[in-house]
C-alpha cells in the first residue's frame, strides 16, 4: 500500500514531513526528535499532549501500534513555512475508539495535514480527517441516506 513519498515546493523542510508519514508506515518512529522542533505543538491530536518530539511520539505510537494507521501520500506541497499534505488512511478499529461492535474492521479516512515549519524541522501540525466516514464504514453510525426529491 506504501508508495514512494514525492513533494513539490521549495520549503527546506519537505525532506522532514516526508520522512514523517515515512516513519509512520514504517512503524520506526525513531527519527520525529530529529524531525520536529523542540516546542513542536500537535494541533491535530484527539488528546492533550505536552510540547515537543515527546508528545508528538506518544500519539504516533498511538497511531501506529493501536490504530495500525498507514497512509497513501496523494499530493504534498508546500509555501514558505506551511507544508500540505493530503493523504488516505488505512486503518483498524479498536473499540475504545470506535466501538465494540467495530473492533477489528478495516478502515479507509481521507485527511489533510498542515504543517508550519521552522527551518528544516516541523514546528506545528493540525489535521482534518474523515472520522464520520470511518464511523460509517465500521457500522457504528449509519451512513446519510440522501433526501428523496418531491414528485
Amino acid at each position: 500500500m506504501t508508495t514512494p513519498l514525492t513533494a513539490s515546493g521549495t520549503n527546506i523542510a519537505l525532506p522532514a514531513a516526508v520522512a514523517v508519514f515515512e516513519a509512520i508506515n514504517s512503524g520506526d518512529l525513531s527519527r520525529i526528535p530529529d524531525l520536529v522542533t523542540d516546542d513542536f505543538i500537535d494541533h491535530g491530536s484527539p488528546v492533550p499532549l505536552p510540547p515537543g518530539p515527546g508528545g508528538y511520539t506518544r500519539i504516533l505510537t498511538f497511531v501506529t501500534q493501536v490504530l495500525a494507521i498507514r497512509y497513501e501520500v496523494e499530493d504534498m506541497f508546500s509555501t514558505e513555512d506551511r507544508i500540505v499534505v493530503r493523504a488516505t488512511a488505512d486503518g483498524i478499529a479498536v473499540a475504545a475508539v470506535h466501538g465494540s461492535q467495530a473492533a477489528g474492521k478495516p478502515y479507509r479516512m481521507a485527511s489533510l495535514h498542515v504543517y508550519r515549519t521552522e527551518g528544516d524541522r516541523l514546528a506545528e501540525h493540525w489535521a482534518v480527517r474523515d472520522e464520520y466516514g470511518v464511523l460509517a464504514q465500521t457500522g457504528f453510525l449509519s451512513p446519510p441516506r440522501p433526501p428523496i426529491p418531491a414528485s
